[in-house]
C-alpha cells in the first residue's frame, strides 16, 4: 500500500471507483457530496496493508466494510463469526455481485463515486530552481533507486530484481556458458556475472556490517581485526571474477567473527577490570575549557529606596564555570568593590522576567532556611540569556546526576545549490549572522547534539560528514561522532553527537520519501532520522518540497505523503503518524512556501527591515492557520530577512527574475528555509536563537541555523525494585467522551499505548453515542468501558516523565478516526483530573477528546527531584509581555488543557520564587488578563494552551465543501452561546473588555519559551478584524461554564493589590461541587484574553456546528478538601501531592533590605489568601502590607501580638508612621 506512485494492485488502468490511498476522511467526504443512497467507493484499508475498505452510503451514513485477502490471495468482506464469507479471484469481481441486491450489505452497490483524475503533473524545477533534475549521487550509503545497469528493466514483473537476473541468465547465457565448456572452458563466466549482480546489495551489506564491527574487533580481538580491515580495503578495489570470491571469504570471516567476539570481549572486559582496580581512569577529552566571563549589571531597586539605603547600582556578576563560582561585585565610591562569592549549590534560582526583557532575578541561600533574592537588569535580553546558559552550564557540571536532564541542540538547514560548500562555516555552525542570534560569550559552547539539513547538497556522504565533523572540530576541539545519515539524491541529513553522549543514543532509525514527479523521483521529497536519548524520542526530518509561487497545494499534499509515509520511530507506533510518535519532532529544510505580495511592495518592506506585513502573507503561516500543515507545530519568531533568492556572491541583491523558454519567471524573495518543531505536553523545551547567516553566498539560499534547550529523562532505574501488588501505581480512567467528524456510525474502542506500559491495552467498545448532526458523532466511555493500566515503575520521578498515546478506532475497520497524545504529570494524585485535547489523523485536526483521570502513586515512591530545567523560571506575575504586535497564539505542541482550580504541578512550581509585581499604579490595561482563571503547568508547557483554537471546523467554507448548510453557522444566535460568553448579572465589564481591540499589555496570549520571548505567532481566520461576525463564532463544543465567583472577584479586586502568581492556592475560593458546571476552564480556553471573558472568543475549536453537541453536563471530580491555612505550601493534602513541594523560600536580609522587601508578592503561592490578618490591615487602610507579612509567617493575630519593630521592617514596612500605627492597634488588641 505504497502511496505515490507506482503500479496499482488492479494494473494499470484500475477501476474509477478504486481510490487507492484515500484517507477515511476524504472517504466519507466523497461520498457525502455524491448525497445519494448506494453510492459506493473502494480505497485502501488504513489498518491493513494489502485490505481494502468498501465505503457504501445509506441514509446519509457512511458504512465501512472491510475487504481482507487470505492466504491464498482471495478477496472476502469481513463478515460475522460464523457467516461464511463469499471468496473471489480480484476485486472488480467481488464489486460485481454486491451490485446485485440482497447480497448482505446495507444497501446494494448503486452509484459508483469515481476518482478525481489529477491533472497531469508538469515538471517541479520549472520556476528555476533546478534547470533539469538532479541526478541521484554516487554515494556508497546510498541506497539503489532503481535498476542496476545491467538489471534489464523491461522483463516480466517479478517479486524482487534478483529473480529477473536469474531468468535471463537461464533465457540467454547459459547457453554460452554451455557452449564455452564444450570447447574447454573450466569456469563459467557469464554465471560468475550473474551471481557477482545479483549478490551486490549483499556485498554492501556485509561491507557496512564489517565496517561496524571492526573497532569492537580492534578492541577486544586484535588477531581477527587486521583481516577485518585488510577485507574492507579489498572489497574496494577488487571486481569482477574476484568480487565473488572476496564476497564468500568476507562472509566466512563475519562468520567466525560473530561467533567468536562475544567470548572474547567478555575475556577482555574480565582482565580489563581486574587491571584496573589499582589503575587510574584514563583521561576523557573535553572541549576546551570556558574563560570566566564577566557581565555588567545594575540592581533593580526604585530610586526612593536607593537614596535611602544610599548604596551604587552598579554591580559585575562574574561566572566561573569550571570553579563552580558565582562573584557578584558591587562598585562603590572611590574605585572601592565589595564582592560576595556564592558556589554553585548556593544559588537557588533564577527567575526571568517576561515583562523586562534584560531583568533577572537571582536566589541566594544564606543560611540553610534563610535565602534572598536580587534583581539585576542585563546590558541586553542576549546578555541575560547568556548569563543564564553559563550558570545551567556551571550546574550541570558540578551535578552529582549522572545522566543529564538538559541537553543543547543544533539545527541547520541549507539548500546549496549543487554547489560545495566554502571551507569557511564558522558563522552557521556559531549561529552568527542575522536574526535572533546567541551573545559572543556563549557562541562557541558547544552543543550536545548537531544536525544538518541540506538540500540540492551534490556532495558524497563520507565527505561531507567529514567536513562537518573537520568543522565542528576546529571550532569546540571535540570530535564528534556521526550517529546518522541518510540520504535520497541530493537531500541529506546528518545528526553528530558530543563523544561523551553516544553511549547515550539507541534505537536509531532512518528512512526516505519521495515526493518528486509523480512521487518517483527523488529530486524532492524528505530524508528522517530518529533516536532515543536516554529515556527521550527524537525526531528529526529534512525535506525539499515542490518550488513554485503557485503550487501550494502540491506543497501541502508533500507534507502529508511525508508525514504519513515516513518509517521512523517505534513500530508499535505505526497507528499514530510521526508528528505523535515522538517526544520531540523537529522539521526542517527548504519547505519552499512563498510569499503572496506584490515584488516591488516586498523589496521596500525589505529595505526597511519591516517584516511583520511580510509573515502576514507568509504561505506556510497562511496554510497553518487553515490547520492544512504542520498542525500545532511550534516556530520561533523570524526576525531576518527572506533567505532565497539571492544572487550568488553576494547577499546584498534578490534575484527575482528570470528568463525561461516559456517566458519570465519571477520568484519573489521569500522565507523557504525553516525549522518547526512539535513536543509532547508538559515537556520542556526552548529556542535559543534562530536566524540566517549573511557571510555565505555560494548558493542562492542563505543558511539557516537554531538552537533548542531541550529537557530530556534518564533510564529510570527503580531504587526499590519492582512493585509489589501494594506499591503498585495505577492510571485510572473514570470517563471518556469524544466527538469525532464522521458521518459513520459504527462502535469505537480506544487503544492505549505507553513506554510505561509492557504492552498496549484496549478498551471496550463505547457505551453512549449521541449526534443531532450528520457529520459529526459524539461517544463516550464510562469507568466499566475503560481498563486499568499499570505502569511497569511506579515511582513518581519515573511517572512525571511519562506520556499516554490515544488512538479512537472503529469496530468495523479497526481504522484510526483520531489520535492525541496526554502528560501522567498533571494527572498525579488521588482525585481524579480533567483532561481535554484535540484528535488528529493523517495531520488533520478530527475532533476533540475530554475526561476524567488518576494516576495514582503509592506514599512510599513519591519522592521525587528538581530538574536542571525547572532550576530556571518565568516570571508569569507580570502581564505585559513583551511589546509587539498583537497577534493569535501558534500552533505550538499540543493545546492540552488540565482546568483545576483546586490542584497545580506543585513539584516544580510550589515553592519557587516569583518576581515582583509592579506597584497598582503601573498595572493600568492589563486587567483583561486578570479576569481568567490561573493556567495549569500543562498549559505553560505548551504555550498557549487553548483547545478552542480557530481551525478548520470553524471556516464555513469548509462546511460547504462538506455539504453542510452554511445557514447552520450564521443562524446562531446569542442565546445559544455558553452563559461565560457574557458578563454575571451586576457584574461590569472590566476595562478593555468586549468585542474590540485587547487593551494594551493584555494582547491575546502567546506561547512564551523561557527565554521570555515570543514563540513565531500566526494571526488566524476570524480574528478582531472580524469585528465578531457570527459566522465565525460557532459554540463550542464542551461549554464552558461561569467563572467561579473568586476568579471574579478576583478580576475586581485585580487593581487595588499585585496578582499572585497562583491565585488558585491563594485567592480563588473553590465553588461548592453542586454550585458549579464541572468542566471548570482555564485561561486556555478564553483565546480572547480580554476582559469580556468569553465574548472575545473566536477560537472555541472543534466540531460545534451542531448545537446540541455541546449540551451535556460533565460530572464534576471529587474535589479534596482545600489545605489549612496554616499547611498550604507545605502539606498540600493528598490531591495536590503531585510531587513533594520544595521547601519555601524564605527570606532573611540585611543587606539591600528596600529591593527585597517588594518580594512578598512574588511568593504568594504559600499565602493564604483572605483572612483577619488581612481584615485588621484594611481597617488601618494598611491592606499593601499584608502579602508582606503573610510571606514572612505573620498569618495569625493572635502571633501578631508578639511582632516586633525589626520584624515588621523584614515584611517590608519601612514607614516609621506606619510601623507605630500598627503596634500601636496590637497593644490596644492585647
Amino acid at each position: 500500500m505504497a502511496g505515490g506512485g507506482g503500479v496499482s494492485p488492479l494494473g494499470l488502468a484500475p477501476p474509477l471507483w478504486y481510490h487507492r490511498d484515500l484517507s477515511r476522511a476524504a472517504a466519507e467526504e466523497l461520498l457525502a457530496r455524491a448525497g445519494r443512497d448506494g453510492s459506493f467507493l473502494v480505497r485502501d484499508s488504513e489498518s491493513v496493508n494489502g485490505a481494502y475498505a468498501l465505503c457504501v452510503l445509506f441514509q446519509k451514513h457512511v458504512h465501512t466494510y472491510r475487504v481482507l485477502p487470505d492466504e491464498e490471495g482471495f478477496l472476502a468482506v469481513q463478515t460475522s463469526q460464523g457467516v461464511q464469507p463469499k471468496r473471489f479471484k480480484s476485486l472488480p469481481e467481488l464489486v460485481l455481485l454486491y451490485l446485485q441486491p440482497s447480497q448482505g450489505l446495507v444497501s446494494t452497490l448503486l452509484y459508483p463515486v469515481d476518482r478525481e483524475e489529477s491533472i497531469p503533473e508538469d515538471r517541479d524545477y520549472s520556476d528555476g530552481e533546478d534547470e533539469k533534475p538532479p541526478l541521484p549521487p554516487r554515494s556508497a550509503s546510498t541506497p539503489p533507486t532503481g535498476s542496476s545497469p545491467e538489471t534489464p528493466t523491461d522483463s516480466a514483473p517479478a517479486a524482487n530484481g534478483l529473480s529477473t537476473i536469474s531468468h535471463e541468465y537461464l533465457k540467454g547465457s547459459y547457453a554460452l556458458d554451455l557452449q564455452a565448456v564444450k570447447q574447454g572452458a573450466s569456469s563459467l563466466p557469464h554465471l560468475n556475472k550473474t551471481l557477482v549482480s545479483s549478490c551486490k546489495r549483499l556485498n554492501g551489506e556485509v561491507d557496512k556490517v564489517l565496517s561496524g564491527l571492526e573497532i569492537l574487533s580492534k578492541v577486544f580481538d586484535q588477531q581477527s581485526a587486521f583481516i577485518v580491515s585488510k577485507m574492507i580495503q579489498q572489497s574496494v578495489n577488487q571486481g569482477g571474477d574476484q568480487e565473488l570470491e572476496n564476497l564468500v571469504t568476507k562472509l566466512a570471516i563475519l562468520k567466525d567473527l560473530l561467533s567468536s567476539i562475544e567470548k572474547k570481549a567478555l575475556k577482555a572486559v574480565q582482565d580489563m577490570s581486574l587491571s584496573t582496580l589499582s589503575s587510574p581512569h584514563p583521561l576523557t577529552r573535553h572541549s576546551k575549557t570556558i574563560p570566566v566571563q564577566a557581565f555588567e549589571v545594575k540592581l533593580d531597586v526604585y530610586l526612593a529606596d536607593l537614596t535611602k539605603i544610599g548604596k551604587s547600582q552598579k554591580h559585575s556578576l562574574s561566572v566561573d564555570v569550571e570553579g563552580g563560582k558565582l562573584v557578584v561585585m558591587k562598585k562603590m565610591k572611590d574605585n572601592q568593590e565589595d564582592w560576595n562569592t556564592f558556589t554553585h549549590h548556593k544559588i537557588r534560582q533564577l527567575i526571568k522576567s517576561q515583562r523586562v526583557q534584560n531583568k533577572l532575578g537571582i536566589v541566594f541561600e544564606k543560611d540553610k532556611e534563610k535565602s534572598q533574592r536580587k534583581d539585576f537588569i542585563f546590558a541586553s535580553a542576549k546578555k541575560r540569556e547568556a548569563f543564564c546558559q553559563l550558570l545551567q552550564l556551571m550546574k550541570n557540571k558540578h551535578s552529582n546526576q549522572d545522566e543529564p536532564d538538559m541537553i543543547s541542540i543544533y539545527i541547520g538547514t541549507w539548500n546549496m545549490g549543487s554547489v560545495p560548500s566554502p571551507k569557511a562555516v564558522g558563522s552557521w555552525l556559531l549561529c552568527r549572522g542575522l536574526g535572533k542570534t546567541l551573545d559572543e560569550m556563549t557562541v562557541t559552547i558547544p552543543h550536545d547534539l548537531y544536525v544538518f539539513g541540506t538540500q540540492e547538497n551534490s556532495v558524497c556522504d563520507r565527505e561531507w560528514v567529514d567536513s562537518l565533523r573537520t568543522a565542528l572540530k576546529e571550532h569546540t576541539e571535540l570530535d564528534y561522532k556521526p550517529i546518522a545519515v541518510q540520504t535520497l539524491w541530493n537531500i541529506k541529513i546528518a545528526v553528530l553527537v558530543k563523544p561523551e553522549h553516544e553511549n547515550r543514543i539507541s534505537h536509531v532509525g532512518v528512512s526516505s520519501v519521495k515526493t518528486g514527479i509523480a512521487n518517483t523521483l527523488g529530486n524532492k521529497g524528505a530524508v528522517g532520522v530518529s533516536f532515543m536519548f536516554n529515556g527521550t524520542s527524537f525526531g528529526f526530518v529534512n525535506c525539499h518540497l515542490t518550488s513554485g509561487n503557485e503550487k501550494i497545494g502540491r506543497r501541502n499534499q508533500n507534507y502529508l505523503d511525508i508525514l504519513r509515509l515516513l518509517s521512523l520511530g517505534d513500530k508499535q507506533l505505526s497507528s499514530f503518524d510521526i508528528s505523535l510518535r515522538f517526544t520531540h519532532l523537529f522539521w526542517l529544510g527548504d519547505l519552499n512556501y512563498r510569499l503572496d505580495m506584490d515584488i516591488q511592495e516586498i523589496l521596500n518592506y525589505i529595505n526597511r527591515k519591516e517584516f511583520d506585513p511580510l509573515l502576514k502573507v507568509d504561505q506556510l503561516n497562511l496554510e497553518r492557520e487553515k490547520n492544512k500543515v504542520f498542525l500545532r507545530f511550534a516556530e520561533e519568531e523570524i526576525s531576518y530577512p527572506p533567505t532565497y533568492r539571492y544572487e550568488r556572491g553576494s547577499r546584498d541583491t534578490y534575484v527575482w527574475q528570470k528568463q525561461k523558454a516559456t517566458g519570465m519567471r519571477t520568484n519573489v524573495p521569500s522565507w523557504c528555509d525553516r525549522i518547526l518543531w512539535k513536543s509532547y505536553p508538559e515537556t520542556h523545551i526552548v529556542c535559543n536563537s534562530y536566524g540566517c547567516t549573511d557571510d555565505m553566498v555560494t548558493s542562492d539560499h542563505s543558511p539557516v541555523f537554531g538552537t533548542f534547550e531541550v529537557g530530556v529523562t534518564s533510564q529510570f532505574v527503580s531504587k526499590k525494585g519492582l512493585p509489589k501488588s501494594s506499591e503498585q501505581a495505577y492510571i485510572e480512567f473514570e470517563n471518556i467522551e469524544a466527538i469525532v467528524k464522521t458521518a459513520s456510525r459504527t462502535k469505537f474502542f480506544i487503544e492505549f499505548y505507553s513506554t510505561c506500559l509492557e504492552e498496549f491495552k484496549k478498551s471496550y467498545e463505547n457505551d453512549s453515542q449521541s449526534s443531532d448532526n450528520v457529520n459529526f458523532l459524539r461517544v463516550g466511555w464510562t469507568n466499566k468501558q475503560l481498563t486499568t493500566l499499570k505502569p511497569l515503575l511506579s515511582e513518581i520521578e519515573y511517572l512525571q516523565d511519562q506520556h499516554l498515546l490515544l488512538t479512537v478506532k472503529s469496530l468495523d475497520g479497526y481504522e484510526s478516526y483520531g489520535e492525541c497524545v496526554l502528560a501522567l504529570k498533571s494527572m498525579i494524585g488521588s482525585t481524579a483530573q480533567q483532561f481535554h485535547t484535540y484528535l488528529s489523523h493523517r495531520g488533520e485536526e478530527t475532533g476533540n477528546i475530554r475526561g476524567s483521570m488518576r494516576v495514582r502513586v503509592p506514599a512510599e515512591r513519591m519522592g521525587t527531584r528538581e530538574r536542571l530545567y525547572e532550576w530556571i523560571s518565568v516570571d508569569k506575575d507580570e502581564t505585559g509581555g513583551p511589546k509587539g504586535r498583537s497577534t493569535l497564539p501558534p500552533r505550538s505542541g499540543h493545546d492540552y488543557v488540565k482546568p483545576s482550580l483546586t490542584r497545580k504541578d506543585v513539584g516544580a512550581e510550589l515553592g519557587k520564587v516569583s518576581e515582583e509585581v509592579e506597584r497598582s499604579t503601573k498595572e493600568e490595561g492589563t486587567a483583561g488578563s486578570c479576569c481568567v482563571c490561573s493556567r495549569a503547568k500543562q498549559d505553560s508547557a505548551e504555550g498557549d494552551p487553548s483547545t478552542c483554537k480557530n481551525n478548520s471546523y470553524n471556516n464555513p467554507a469548509y462546511y460547504i465543501l462538506e455539504g453542510v448548510p452554511n445557514q447552520s453557522a450564521a443562524s446562531l444566535s446569542s442565546e445559544l452561546l455558553p452563559t461565560s460568553c457574557s458578563p454575571p448579572a451586576g457584574k461590569a465589564l472590566p476595562p478593555g473588555g468586549g468585542r474590540g481591540k485587547p487593551p494594551s499589555g493584555s494582547s491575546q496570549p502567546r506561547r512564551h519559551n523561557s527565554a521570555g520571548h515570543p514563540v513565531r505567532p500566526i494571526s488566524e481566520e476570524g480574528s478582531q478584524e472580524d469585528d465578531g461576525s457570527t459566522l465565525n463564532r460557532p459554540p463550542p463544543d464542551f461549554p464552558p461554564p461561569p467563572l467561579p465567583k473568586g476568579v471574579l472577584e478576583m478580576a475586581d479586586t485585580s487593581f487595588s493589590k499585585p496578582r499572585p502568581l497562583y491565585p488558585d492556592l491563594a485567592e480563588v475560593k473553590i465553588p461548592a461541587a453542586n454550585s458549579s458546571p464541572a468542566f471548570v476552564l482555564g485561561e486556555g480556553f478564553r483565546r480572547g484574553a480580554g476582559g469580556a471573558g468569553g465574548l472575545d472568543d473566536q477560537s472555541c475549536s472543534v466540531l460545534q456546528m451542531a448545537r446540541t453537541l455541546s449540551e451535556s453536563e460533565y460530572p464534576p471530580p471529587p474535589r479534596a478538601p482545600s489545605a489549612p491555612p496554616h499547611l498550604r505550601g507545605q502539606g498540600l493534602g493528598d490531591a495536590c501531592r503531585t510531587f513533594p513541594p520544595r521547601a519555601p523560600i524564605t527570606e532573611s536580609i540585611a543587606e539591600d533590605l528596600p529591593e527585597e522587601a517588594l518580594w512578598g508578592s512574588s511568593s504568594s503561592s504559600l499565602s493564604v489568601g483572605e483572612s483577619s490578618v488581612g481584615e485588621w490591615l484594611q481597617s488601618l487602610g494598611l491592606e499593601r502590607y499584608e502579602e508582606g507579612l503573610l510571606h514572612n509567617g505573620w498569618d495569625d493575630l493572635e502571633f501578631l501580638s508578639d511582632i516586633t519593630e525589626e520584624d515588621l521592617e523584614e515584611a517590608g514596612i519601612l514607614d516609621p508612621s506606619h510601623k507605630r500605627i500598627l503596634l500601636e492597634s496590637l497593644r490596644q488588641q492585647k
